[in-house]
């Protein structure tokens, strides 16, 4: 029970600390609040429309996820790529299994059209 003793006391500070940033956040608020506060900033110009007058496209979301996934490969695919040497034929299937199901999902959002702009 003693080696938990950090970590509790380590969760205890990071919840005063939030809690203490929530409470001064709160203390030192404006009271009131004008009509410049619900406009939208554009570099000290006058803002053309409000943000809710704009529908983006749902694609643009997607695309984002996509870049998400396949960054996040990238970032899995570092490490082997540093230790492939020592991982051995093991390492090279296990990766070649992990890129096979990125490739088949990437086939999958091409198929369905996640791609096409038109």
């Amino acid at each position: 029970m003693e080696s938990y003793l950090p970590i509790l006391v380590f969760v205890v500070v990071a919840i005063l600390f939030v809690a203490a940033a929530l409470i001064a956040a709160r203390l030192f608020r404006r009271i009131g609040s004008g009509s410049l506060d619900r406009q939208p900033y554009e570099c000290g110009n006058e803002p053309e429309s409000f943000a809710h007058d704009h529908q983006f496209s749902i694609r643009y979301y997607l695309i984002a996820v996509l870049f998400v996934v396949f960054d996040v490969e990238t970032i899995f695919l570092f490490p082997w790529a540093v230790m492939f040497d020592r991982l051995a034929l093991f390492g090279f299937i296990e990766m070649m299994v992990f890129l096979a199901i990125l490739v088949v999902g990437y086939i999958y959002v091409w198929n369905r059209g996640a791609l096409n702009w038109a």
